[in-house]
């Protein structure tokens, strides 16, 4: 897929193939939950690009910015066409349900992306959240408790491990620089957690970021 960053890679869409119109899939960019489809034109498009708010045509209401009305507007973090070009993925940040039932999403909670049991950063984000939901008297101390109920240690940690990883770094050792790149990462994700973040939010800001370049 090719990403749409400005009105002239808008040029890429085959419009007349749907009268005008392309299917745009809209995916939460944190969570990937797929949350609704609609259709939009390329003057919504244009909109959406310009306004970084995404922006629909519908047949029987006209064009239309999401959340207009209700506020729950969604934040384009990317855009991308498909390999024919008459269909569009809108990776975005809603800042409430997509469903006029006032659900987060047109497919049910069903729709939200598993985690990939192969990725093991998806693996560790999701551990270290089950950590933070378990209360502390409800299970046996761990690591990972005792950080995030600590911050001096939680942050004393973190400085310890991004300190160890340039070290590394400096002495030209390969090994090692991975080595402690896994604990700073680890360390990374126990300090987001804490303050109610996580590896989606880091995902989200780089794909952000990515678009903006």
């Amino acid at each position: 897929m090719n990403g749409l960053e400005s009105s002239a890679d808008l040029d890429r869409l085959d419009f007349a193939k749907g009268n005008g119109l392309v299917t745009v899939v809209t995916q939460d960019a944190r969570s990937g939950a797929v949350l609704m489809v609609a259709h939009a034109d390329r003057d919504a498009l244009e909109r959406s690009v310009a306004t970084r708010e995404m922006h629909y045509r519908s047949r029987s209401r006209g064009l239309w910015r999401k959340g207009e009305t209700s506020g729950n507007i969604q934040r384009v973090v990317a855009l991308y066409h498909d390999c024919d070009g008459d269909a569009v993925l809108a990776q975005v940040e809603p800042a409430g349900p997509a469903c006029h039932t006032g659900a987060t999403g047109c497919f049910g909670e069903d729709a939200i992306r598993p985690l990939d049991p192969l990725d093991p950063l998806d693996l560790l984000d999701a551990t270290i959240r089950r950590r933070a939901d378990i209360a502390s008297g409800d299970t046996a101390p761990s690591y990972t408790r005792r950080l995030l109920s600590d911050r001096n240690l939680r942050l004393k940690k973190l400085g310890e491990e991004a300190a160890e990883l340039a070290v590394a770094c400096a002495d030209g050792d390969r090994e090692r620089a991975v080595s402690e790149s896994a604990d700073v990462v680890y360390h990374m994700l126990v300090a987001l957690r804490s303050l109610g973040a996580g590896l989606g939010d880091v995902r989200a800001t780089l794909a952000e970021r990515a678009l903006s370049r």
